[in-house]
């Protein structure tokens, strides 16, 4: 069993939070995390067969990390210690593995729970390569930054990682109903205050429970939705603008222009301005989505990205935020192609293929007679002399086969230059076969 700290009576008779009061005796009593805990679940299907392995628990902070660690030593009758990374030094980490050798000559085995153990480098995560695998410690560890970023490939095949959820509305009115429970009496909130003050906790169940120790201070007068906002401030939103929050954000962004969602593309663009991410890189962003989601299906659409930048730059927080939000709402509603990228990258492949061959020499400049006498600019036709100004000669390396890279959808602008492709295509087949 794990040690107790509220074994004596001293202990057990001092003021406790209500989080730490609630905090789950068993597995059973964990709230959320179904995917994982259930009898269907990794963990679950684990402890019924007794073949408990090292685990990186990865999910957002207050969704029971460290409580699950903590359970599951009870559950295997191990040693528990709780270092972390930020906290911890080599010299700390030897002398835990050093009692844990310990432990484990007494007959006893060692679950060590390492939180944020991202924070670790690579020298020292490889330091638990070998305690793992001798069987001196089984690790957990927890993290809210993404494991295959952050953490070894060694350690990560030595490891299952589980991944935990934020906690749903429902979950957290449970959590609410426990701490009632607790308290002996309801909250006295409104339901449009209980639903508020689920919003404030944001999926976080500590913070729901000290939310909750809060409001159960303010006596029995019912409290309202505004009367509650006035006071408690909102939690602010999770977002760490190097970690996953932001790609995760801005992937959201991207793809709810791409899929022409204008209001899911306003809601992400407000969650990162509202998370502190710097305009400038979004209106960099919301550039290259016109490049490379638009394009030449709407010419227009890149300028008007390059207006909103400027118009920031000009203006500044929070007005400026307004012609970002015209931008997004613009593309979004735009006609999409990807085209021209397809065609990039197909260009990039075939000019890593074919990087060395020379241009045909009826389009290289002739400027010295030496050149000339080469063949240099021998036959060009100067296109505006040609028919309808084309003179369907080829551009290509002469050992090269002709590419067709640039395919136009049939949307917005492109429609009117699959029509000039398709004319050029025909006028350039037809001088071939009359040998012009």
């Amino acid at each position: 069993m794990t040690d107790d700290l509220f074994a004596s009576p001293a202990a057990a008779a001092a003021p406790r939070p209500l989080a730490d009061r609630l905090r789950p005796r068993a597995l059973a009593e964990v709230i959320g995390q179904d995917q994982v805990l259930g009898p269907d679940g990794p963990l679950g299907a684990m402890l019924a067969a007794g073949t408990l392995g090292s685990l990186i628990l990865w999910g957002p902070p207050g969704v029971g990390k460290t409580t699950i660690a903590r359970l599951l030593a009870d559950a295997t009758d191990r040693h528990f210690v709780q270092i972390s990374a930020i906290f911890t030094g080599v010299p700390d980490l030897r002398r835990v593995f050093d009692t844990a050798r310990m432990q484990r000559g007494q007959g006893r085995g060692t679950l060590l729970f390492v939180d944020e153990i991202h924070r670790f480098n690579k020298a020292q995560q490889d330091g638990f390569l070998p305690h793992m695998e001798d069987g001196t410690i089984l690790l957990v560890g927890a993290t809210t930054e993404n494991p295959s970023f952050e953490l070894n490939a060694a350690l990560l095949s030595r490891a299952q990682v589980l991944v935990l959820t934020r906690l749903t509305p429902a979950d957290l009115e449970n959590l609410i109903a426990r701490a009632e429970a607790d308290l002996g009496r309801a909250l006295p909130l409104t339901s449009d205050a209980r639903v508020a003050l689920i919003d404030m906790a944001d999926g976080d169940g500590r913070a729901c429970l000290n939310l909750v120790e809060q409001v159960a201070g303010w006596g029995d007068a019912p409290i309202t939705r505004d009367a509650l906002s006035k006071r408690l401030a909102k939690r602010a939103a999770k977002y760490d603008k190097s970690g996953d929050e932001h790609y995760n954000l801005i992937s959201a962004l991207h793809k709810s222009v791409r899929g022409s969602d204008p209001d899911a593309a306003l809601y992400w663009l407000a969650r990162m301005l509202a998370g502190g991410e710097d305009p400038r890189y979004l209106a960099r962003r919301i550039l290259r989505m016109a490049v490379e989601d638009i394009a030449l299906a709407d010419p227009q659409a890149q300028a008007i990205c390059r207006d909103a930048w400027e118009t920031y730059e000009r203006l500044g927080s929070p007005e400026g935020e307004l012609a970002l939000a015209g931008a997004v709402t613009y593309l979004a509603l735009a006609p999409k192609s990807n085209a021209v990228y397809v065609a990039w990258k197909a260009a990039q492949d075939a000019a890593r293929r074919y990087g060395s061959e020379p241009p045909p020499r009826h389009i290289l400049n002739a400027p010295t007679k030496m050149m000339q006498d080469q063949g240099y600019g021998a036959g060009y036709a100067y296109d505006h002399d040609a028919p309808d100004a084309f003179s369907g000669q080829n551009y290509f390396p002469d050992t090269m086969a002709r590419g067709a890279y640039y395919q136009p959808v049939e949307r917005g602008f492109e429609r009117e230059l699959k029509k000039r492709l398709d004319w050029f295509a025909k006028a350039r087949a037809d001088r071939a076969k009359s040998g012009a």
